[in-house]
Parts: structure tokens; C-alpha cells; sequence
């Protein structure tokens, strides 16, 4: 097992917070600079530490990873937190299944993420802070208003995660009319009395500009305990972190150990097997950045991934930047309404993480304010860095590319997938190398979007009874327009008090 030799401390990237520590980070939300927490240091794993994990049960797994960057919560507590969040009454075992699409073409799998209670990948992030914001709730004897903003999966992850906890209450955004009718059904048909949504009038990255404009009233945040839990929390991206070991480790399984016949089967050189030899691309469908990040997080440990494909739907600010060097965010009018509606965001939370350590803090000082000033930052001159040095490269996917990959995977496989997977399957079989295992994160269940699927497939598919009775079910919801002193009455009215 990992031993802990250092302890891992938290900074700001715009420079303003003293070092802290992962619990402290976890309950906060935003910097109190308005930057994003980042660890001072990336921990590191040896070859040796990867196959010591090997035999490692998901939770099991999860609390050593986790462990790296929570340097702050014991390890037997830690493992306690992570057995809760990833036991059997939540996900079936193994957690997060691998499924060959070689059928598709030769090398290529899907990482299958989407097991847990709301059919998303968010659930693997939510379920650990579920357990573990409410456990540091419980030693300072605090109560925390989390406020979030959803663009569909992490809404519903988020309240499934907290609904009927103690101290916790969760006031989550959402755009009107832009998710799907099970995202909405999966948020709005909770009637746990700490559970608050909110519709507003508008697109996520309006939403997403409502949290921030709170988060960034450092009075009103600390009167209400205002606390956050979407992607730019950064016990969320430690949470996906593992998710990248334990694909890695289950795409090598055979072949670290030098069994060739396993690395003809993954499409490598079996001359060339080991641990360090098994290198490979993922391929991630992006709106916001915080599953990519992690993944940058996951490389920069010494997981042996070659590249990150980032795979973008017609909203495709993060294609443009990671193709030309340019980040041009664009505003509600610009963004479009598609078939993929959790990344239908323009302009991404995360990418500032990456940004802050593709320049390092003193350029990033001078340079991020352009941005702010201008709508544009460019950095063309980094763009062989992002590649040659960050392995990232990326695509752009449409909704007849969808289609494309809903149908081709149906075809091979028996089995459909939802419309963001299907993003990250057209990116990486334009991008994907011969030879190079590629492994797509799936985001959600593709019953979470059934009319997308049935336009691919040329018939309806069959809804399964618990869905049925999903969107049968009353709904609770206020809607608001895209007004700051609105959200402000809400949370001041409803807010848990100490």
C-alpha cells in the first residue's frame, strides 16, 4: 500500500489563500480570492505503487488514491468513508466495470461509469463527498448550505448524495428546458425537506454565473454557510482521480504481469509488456473540465496515460482553445441547445486549474486578467506545450455524429449508448492510434436519454418500470429568472442556521 510521506496542501490559483488542507477545501467552495483550490504539489506513484493496487477492491482502492490528496483525514476513517460511498447499496460490484468495444474497433473500451443511483458518472464523485462532507460536518459540529449549478447529471448526483443527511441542505440550479425529462425527473421529484431546486430562466453558464456571484459575497457566503459541490470542489476531482487508476489498472490486468496473449488482446506490442510499457489514450467528453482535469491529475501522478482526448458536442469552446491556443468563452446566446445537454457549457470552471499549471503562478498572474479584461485570452504560444508536454488533444462531435456512434456501437455490441458517451466514441475513433488502447469515460446511462437514442436507432426503446414511475412522479421546483437578488430571498429564507 501507498504510504503517506508528505502531506498534500491547497493554494489558490489567482494567489490569495495560504496553504490549507483538504477538509478545509472540501466545506469552501471557491478561494476566498475567487480562484480555484490546486494542490502546492501533484503526489506521485511509483510502477511499484500502481501493482501494489492491483488486487484492490474499488473502495478499497478509492481511500488509497483519495488518501494521496486527504492527507487531512485519517486512513481508517478514510476507508470507512469510501466502503459507505462505494458499497454494494449503491453500486454493484466491481464499481466501474470495463466493456471491450472491439467490435467498434480493435483497442477500443468503454469505462463504464454510470452504475451508481442516478445512471451518471457524477455519481462516483458525489457519493464520497456525501459521506465525507457531512463526516467534517459532524467534527466541527457545523451545518453547510451547499449551492450548486447543474447542466443535468450533477444536480440529480448531488441531492441523491445528501438528500436526508444532517446538516447539510442543497440548493441546486438548473437551466429551464434544457435537460433531459429523466435528469429532471431525477432532481425535481425528491421531496426530502433539505433538497431545493431551482430553475432559472436562462442556460447553465447562467446558472453557473449565479453561484459564483454568490460565492463571491464573502459576507452573505459566510452568514449562510454556503458551501459548493460541483466540479470546481476539489474533493470531487480527488474522488475521479481513482477512476482513472482503476481503469488503467483494469486495461493492463494480464499484461503487467507479461502475459503476451493479453497484450495481443489489448492491441500492444507484446515484446514490449510491463507496467511502464501499458500506455494509454482516454478519451473524455468535456463541458466543464473537472473529469479531464482529474484525468490531468491521474498522468501527472504517473498513471501511464499517453494522451487525453477531450471530446466536445457543438459547443465546442475547449476543441477551439486546445486546437488553436485561443479561449474564447461564449455567452447564453451563443451556446446551443443539443442532444448532449450536460456539455452544453461555454465556458468551462476547471480550465483555469489547467491553465494555472500550463504557465505556472507568476505567468499565470500576469496573463489570466486578459481574459477577465477582453472575453479572449490567448495562449497560441503554449500550444505544443498542451500537446507535446500535457498530452491533450481534442475533437468536435455533432448530433448526426451521434446518431453515428449510438447506432455503430448498438450494432456491434447489442447495447446502446447515451448521446455525451457517444461524443467521446466519435472523438476517439478519429483520433485513436493503432496499437494504443483507448478507453471512452462513459457519462451517463443511455435510458437517461431515450429520445436521442431511439433517433439513432429507428425505434423507441423500452422504458424500464423504475423510470416509469420517475416521471409519473409530483415535482418540486421554483422557477426564477436570472436574477441575483431572487436567488439571494431563496437562500436567505430556506438556509440551515448552526
Amino acid at each position: 500500500m501507498q504510504h503517506r510521506t508528505q502531506e498534500t496542501s491547497y493554494i489558490s490559483t489567482r494567489g490569495g489563500m495560504a496553504p490549507t488542507g483538504f477538509l478545509d477545501v472540501l466545506l469552501s467552495g471557491l478561494a476566498p480570492d475567487g480562484g480555484l483550490a490546486v494542490p502546492a504539489a501533484v503526489p506521485r506513484v511509483s510502477a511499484a505503487t500502481l501493482e501494489s493496487w492491483r488486487s484492490l477492491s474499488y473502495p478499497e482502492l478509492a481511500a488509497e488514491v483519495i488518501g494521496l490528496y486527504a492527507t487531512d483525514i485519517p486512513a481508517e476513517d478514510l476507508r470507512a468513508l469510501t466502503s459507505a460511498a462505494y458499497g454494494p447499496e449503491r453500486f454493484p460490484a466491481p464499481v466501474v466495470p470495463l466493456r471491450p468495444l472491439d467490435a467498434v474497433a480493435p483497442g477500443l473500451a468503454l469505462v463504464g461509469l454510470s452504475e451508481g443511483p442516478t445512471m451518471a458518472f457524477k455519481d462516483l464523485a458525489m457519493q464520497f463527498l456525501g459521506q465525507a462532507i457531512p463526516y467534517q460536518l459532524a467534527r466541527e459540529g457545523r451545518v453547510l448550505n451547499i449551492l450548486g449549478a447543474t447542466s443535468g447529471d450533477t444536480g440529480s448526483a448531488a441531492e441523491h448524495a445528501f438528500r436526508g443527511r444532517d446538516g447539510v441542505s442543497v440548493f441546486m440550479l438548473s437551466p429551464q428546458g434544457r435537460m433531459s425529462d429523466v435528469q429532471r425527473a431525477q432532481m425535481y421529484s425528491l421531496a426530502d425537506a433539505n433538497i431545493h431546486n431551482i430553475a432559472v430562466e436562462g442556460v447553465f453558464d447562467d446558472c453557473q454565473n449565479l453561484v459564483k456571484a454568490i460565492n463571491n459575497d464573502a459576507a452573505f457566503k459566510a452568514e449562510h454557510s454556503i458551501g459548493a459541490v460541483n466540479s470546481i470542489n476539489f474533493g470531487r476531482i480527488a474522488a475521479q482521480v481513482a477512476y482513472y487508476v482503476w481503469a488503467w489498472l483494469r486495461a493492463s490486468d494480464g499484461v503487467a504481469e507479461g502475459d503476451a496473449g493479453a497484450a495481443v488482446a489489448a492491441g500492444v506490442d507484446g515484446s514490449s509488456i510491463g507496467a511502464d510499457a501499458f500506455r494509454v489514450d482516454v478519451a473524455v467528453p468535456s463541458g466543464n473540465f473537472g473529469n479531464i482535469y482529474a484525468g490531468h491529475l491521474a498522468r501527472t501522478m504517473g498513471v501511464p496515460i499517453r494522451r487525453l482526448i477531450l471530446a466536445t458536442n457543438e459547443n465546442n469552446v475547449l476543441d477551439e482553445f486546445f486546437s488553436t491556443g485561443v479561449y474564447r468563452p461564449r455567452n447564453s446566446a451563443q451556446t446551443l441547445a443539443t442532444s448532449s445537454p450536460s456539455m452544453d457549457i461555454s465556458k468551462a470552471s476547471n480550465l483555469e486549474r489547467f491553465i494555472w499549471t500550463l504557465l505556472g503562478p507568476e505567468e499565470f498572474q500576469s496573463r489570466w486578467p486578459e481574459l477577465e479584461r477582453t472575453g479572449v485570452l490567448d495562449l497560441s504560444d503554449q500550444l505544443e506545450r498542451m500537446h507535446s508536454e500535457f498530452g491533450v488533444t481534442s475533437g468536435t462531435s455533432t448530433h448526426a455524429d451521434r446518431l453515428t456512434a449510438i447506432r455503430r456501437v448498438h450494432d456491434a455490441t447489442g447495447a446502446p449508448i447515451d448521446p455525451h458517451t457517444a461524443d467521446g466514441v466519435t472523438v476517439a475513433l478519429r483520433l485513436m492510434d493503432r496499437g494504443v488502447p483507448t478507453l471512452v469515460l462513459e457519462t451517463a446511462r443511455p435510458e437517461k436519454f431515450p429520445q436521442t437514442v431511439a433517433e439513432a436507432l429507428g425505434t423507441p426503446q423500452a422504458v424500464p418500470e423504475a423510470i416509469r414511475r420517475l416521471l409519473d412522479a409530483e415535482q418540486h421546483v421554483v422557477d426564477i429568472p436570472c436574477d441575483e437578488s431572487r436567488l439571494r430571498a431563496l437562500i436567505a429564507a430556506d438556509a440551515l442556521r448552526p
